[in-house]
């Protein structure tokens, strides 16, 4: 889980990386400020299944499609990208177009997005 970019709201990130871990999921939660490129390595490195972002500044498009393309180049294209924000329906519709998974947007019930995680790696990983 990261915040790409200048968004130094971190409130909601960090209630979901904790119900993440209360589900029993394993979080690693990278912080503010991240690059796309320090998003990537840290997920290679880390063997992640899953990349959540939260993106509140309004970058979404750049952000969510460098990290997807960073991903696809270095051959993990199979670890899902996924996150939330601010993000207006005909851009995640985009987003989706290009391998992003489903985006969440602000009051979405955190029980939804554990839910999509756990059955896209059910369906993916087991």
């Amino acid at each position: 889980m990261a915040k790409p970019g200048l968004d130094g709201h971190d409130r909601g990130i960090k209630i979901l990386a904790r119900a993440f871990r209360d589900d029993g999921m394993e979080v690693i939660y990278l912080g503010l400020r991240q690059t796309p490129e320090m998003i990537v390595n840290a997920a290679i490195q880390e063997d992640a299944d899953v990349v959540a972002l939260s993106v509140l500044s309004g970058a979404h498009m750049a952000i969510f499609t460098k990290i997807k393309t960073l991903l696809d180049k270095k051959g993990a294209d199979n670890i899902l990208l996924t996150g939330g924000g601010i993000i207006p329906e005909q851009d995640m519709i985009k987003l989706y177009k290009i391998g992003v998974g489903k985006l969440f947007g602000p009051g979405t019930p955190i029980s939804e997005t554990v839910n999509y995680i756990n059955s896209w790696y059910n369906e993916n990983r087991k």
